[in-house]
């Protein structure tokens, strides 16, 4: 079940769209300018980096603090970790 679930997650991101990334800005509190959507959905859909391996995701968000800015990534890390405990899914992440 928990491949399912993790091919699942991998299909969602690398389908997320700009528009997708502004409406979870706004509804997460973060500020981002279209410019910035643009450039994380392309880098989603781009580099296929595993989200379940800690190396990867770490990578994801220094990249992501390239994009956008240092504080914004930390808010991310955590609304990601938030996320993750909400749902159970803590067992699926290295």
């Amino acid at each position: 079940m928990s491949i399912f679930i993790k091919q699942m997650i991998i299909n969602k991101m690398r389908q997320i769209t700009p528009e997708d990334i502004l409406i979870y800005s706004q509804k997460y509190g973060f500020v981002i300018s279209q410019e910035q959507a643009i450039e994380i959905s392309n880098y989603v859909r781009r580099k296929k980096l595993n989200p379940f391996d800690k190396r990867e995701r770490e990578k994801m968000l220094r990249d992501l603090s390239e994009i956008t800015d240092r504080n914004t990534a930390i808010k991310a890390n955590k609304l990601f970790y938030e996320l993750i405990k909400s749902y159970g899914l803590e067992h699926l992440f290295n």
